[in-house]
């Protein structure tokens, strides 16, 4: 019998911390193992392009990648197999044939819901072996209790309230901070607790404009005239649809500038100098945190054990602590994981006077 052999790629936007886990996985599989593991790169692209785009993977490919940002295999997200290319034709049956032309055995998928969505309807439209690892600086995927890249990109936004923090305070105005998070405020949450924030906005509950005035007006009878507002670019005022703009050169509508209308909003209402700074995508970018580069490099190895065990059809994933691997069928197609309304991270924010917007401050 030859060696084992299997594709790796990743998918969907970047995160701080795809590299550890194509690192990893190289480590344990190829140097430990003896296994071949073949590079697909963007997505599933270098695999259904001609030539294909492939190469395959061993110790020197991986040095010194642990640190990094990015991913060296490339991703997009626009890569759907199901509706590739700009016709969005139906390639998918083509995929099974050229990973067993590769010689590989499955297809390690690194990538968020969309990505997953993708492994998942692959293996079960098409047979092919799939194992998937989970990623997203959301942190919104079903089924595990925190995906790599949170981390970073929550320390980072953090740092960017910090900042603002001072020349909020140094100019007296309220400083508006928009993060990432799509439909969910885990970020938001995370910087406004560990930033101090005055005000945060989540998706999850619905904000009216009252409260947040009323918070603002308060710290300025108390001689406190500058603010620090956090708002996730999916929050919404109560009855309203999220904020989106258009992206130059794509003619797509993405989640954003929710950010600007809260300054703008504050400025009239409350009759103060307010300006708004949006993250992006400074918020994937930079160096994983030593956090995030343990979690992927253990969902990475895992990942390794599951295939040797035959565990194909998974999700790595991290349950009680413990890094293991739970059926792919069950997360797909799940709703997020949102922040809970009740939980104990907003109930601490509201037990340090933070407002979130709703009528119940």
């Amino acid at each position: 019998m030859g060696k084992r052999c299997v594709a790796i790629m990743t998918g969907g936007g970047d995160a701080p911390g795809l590299n550890a886990v194509i690192r990893a996985v190289v480590k344990h599989g190829v140097s430990e193992l003896g296994w071949r593991v073949i590079g697909i790169e963007d997505s599933l692209d270098g695999l259904l392009e001609s030539p294909r785009r492939v190469h395959e993977l061993g110790r020197e490919s991986v040095r010194g990648i642990l640190r990094l940002g990015g991913t060296i295999l490339g991703t997009t997200n626009r890569g759907d197999p199901f509706a590739w290319g700009p016709d969005g034709k139906d390639r998918a049956a083509e995929i099974a044939p050229a990973l067993r032309d590769l010689g590989c055995e499955g297809l390690i998928a690194i990538g968020g819901d969309g990505t997953l969505g993708i492994a998942a309807r692959l293996a079960e439209q098409t047979g092919v072996k799939v194992l998937g690892v989970p990623k997203t600086i959301d942190n919104d995927i079903p089924g595990t209790e925190i995906t790599f890249g949170f981390d970073t990109a929550a320390a980072f936004a953090t740092e960017a309230v910090d900042r603002l923090h001072a020349t909020a305070e140094a100019h007296d105005r309220v400083m508006v901070v928009e993060v990432m998070g799509r439909d969910t405020g885990h970020i938001a949450m995370h910087a406004g607790i560990a930033g101090g924030a005055d005000v945060v906005l989540i998706p999850e509950i619905p904000f009216q404009w009252e409260p947040i005035v009323g918070k603002i007006q308060r710290r300025m009878a108390f001689r406190r005239h500058f603010s620090v507002v956090v708002v996730a670019e999916g929050a919404t005022p109560v009855g309203c649809d999220p904020t989106r703009t258009a992206m130059p050169g794509s003619g797509r509508m993405n989640l954003g500038g929710i950010g600007q209308k809260v300054a703008e909003e504050i400025a009239q209402r409350a009759q103060v100098e307010a300006r708004a700074t949006v993250l992006g995508h400074l918020q994937r970018g930079g160096n994983p945190s030593a956090f995030d580069r343990v979690l992927a490099t253990m969902m990475g190895s895992r990942a390794v054990e599951a295939i040797e065990e035959g565990r194909w059809g998974r999700m790595v994933a991290l349950v009680n602590g413990g890094v293991t691997d739970v059926p792919l069928a069950e997360v797909v197609g799940q709703p997020p994981r949102r922040v809970n309304p009740t939980g104990s991270r907003v109930r601490t924010a509201r037990g340090m006077g933070i407002v979130m917007g709703d009528e119940d401050e």
